[in-house]
C-alpha cells in the first residue's frame, strides 16, 4: 500500500471514531439532560443570563454608573444637542457679551424650550477652583443665540454650564465649555469643610450629610444678626436655589427643592430644605441662592461626600 492510500485509510478511519464517539455521548448524556443543565446554570446564574441576551450585567453595589448617581455637565454634547463655542471678553475687566447657542445634530439652532425654575435656560459659570460662581439667565435671540452682558472680575480658566429642557424630548439637558482669561490666576481652591457663609449681615447655615447610597436631605437655616429670617422670597419656583458641583471637574448635580411651588409675593423661612444625592465620594461646592426684600444673594458651602456602607 502506498502512501496516499495509507493516509486515506488513517483519515477513514478517524472518521469512524468520532462519529462513535458522539454517538455513545448522545446515548450516555441525553440532549434533555444538556437543556436542563444550561436552563439550571442561567437560573442560578442571572449575569450568565444577561450575558447570553447580550446584555450587560447590573453592577453591584460598589462600583458602576448605574449603582450611582446620573452625572452631568462635563460635556460639550447630550442627546443629540450640542453646545456651540462660547463667544466671550478673553480679559479682566473688559466689558462685552457672553453668548452661544445650541443645536441639533443636524446643526439647526434649538429655540424651543420647557420653562423649569421659571427659567428656559439656565447659565452657571464658575472657575474650575470653584471662585467666582454666577448663576445668570441669558435672553434669546430669534436665531436661537443666547446672549447676556459679561465682564469677568478675574483671570483663569471657567467652566460655563448651560441646564435646560427642550420641548422636542422634554428630558433635562446640561452641557459645558471651558472658557480661558487672560490674566494673573490667584487659584482659591476650598480647603477646608464650611457650613456656614454670611453675605450682606445674612448668615446662612448647611446642616445634613451628603452621601452617594440615596437621597440626602440638607437644610439651610437663614438668620440676621441670630434672629430667624422669616421673609424669604420665592425665587426660581422656591424660597431658595441651590447648585452643587464637584470639586476636581466640576460635574453638576441635580438639587431638588422641596415643598410645594410657592405662590408669588409669599413668603417664608428660616429654613429651606433641598435633597440631592452625590455620584462619588469627594469634595462637593454648593451655592445657595436666596432673596430678601428682592434682593438675590449668594452663600456659598463646602461638604464632603460619604461613601456607601
Amino acid at each position: 500500500m502506498n502512501a496516499p492510500q495509507r493516509l486515506s485509510v488513517y483519515g477513514a478511519g478517524l472518521v469512524a471514531l468520532f462519529v462513535a464517539a458522539f454517538t455513545v455521548a448522545g446515548l450516555v448524556v441525553p440532549k434533555a439532560a444538556v437543556a436542563a443543565w444550561s436552563t439550571t446554570a442561567e437560573a442560578d446564574d442571572p449575569a450568565a443570563m444577561d450575558m447570553e441576551m447580550g446584555a450587560a450585567p447590573d453592577a453591584g453595589p460598589h462600583g458602576g454608573e448605574s449603582a450611582a448617581a446620573p452625572v452631568r455637565g462635563l460635556a460639550l454634547e447630550q442627546d443629540g444637542l450640542l453646545l456651540n463655542p462660547v463667544s466671550a471678553p478673553d480679559r479682566v475687566g473688559e466689558d462685552g457679551t457672553l453668548s452661544f447657542s445650541i443645536t441639533s445634530s443636524g446643526g439647526d439652532a434649538v429655540t424651543a424650550f420647557e420653562t423649569e425654575h421659571d427659567k428656559e435656560l439656565h447659565l452657571i459659570v464658575v472657575r474650575t477652583d470653584g471662585a467666582g460662581f454666577r448663576h445668570v439667565h441669558p435672553k434669546m435671540s430669534a436665531d436661537g443665540v443666547w446672549s447676556i452682558p459679561w465682564t469677568w472680575d478675574a483671570a483663569g480658566s471657567y467652566r460655563v454650564l448651560t441646564d435646560f429642557v427642550p420641548e422636542a424630548t422634554g428630558e433635562n439637558v446640561t452641557l459645558s465649555r471651558t472658557v480661558d482669561v487672560g490674566g494673573r490666576v490667584s487659584p482659591e481652591p476650598p480647603t477646608v469643610v464650611s457650613t456656614s457663609d454670611t453675605v450682606d449681615g445674612y448668615t446662612a447655615t448647611l446642616t445634613g450629610d451628603l452621601g452617594t447610597s440615596g437621597d440626602s436631605m440638607l437644610t439651610v437655616k437663614v438668620t440676621e444678626d441670630g434672629e430667624p429670617v422669616t421673609t424669604l422670597e420665592p425665587y426660581l419656583g422656591a424660597y431658595g436655589h441651590l447648585v452643587a458641583l464637584r470639586d476636581g471637574d466640576l460635574a453638576y448635580l441635580h438639587v431638588h427643592p422641596e415643598g410645594d411651588e410657592p405662590a408669588p409675593g409669599s413668603v417664608s423661612g428660616p429654613e429651606i430644605g433641598f435633597m440631592t444625592e452625590a455620584p462619588t465620594p469627594g469634595r462637593y461646592l454648593l451655592y445657595l441662592d436666596f432673596k430678601v426684600d428682592g434682593v438675590v444673594r449668594t452663600a456659598h458651602f463646602v461638604l464632603d461626600a460619604t461613601g456607601r456602607e
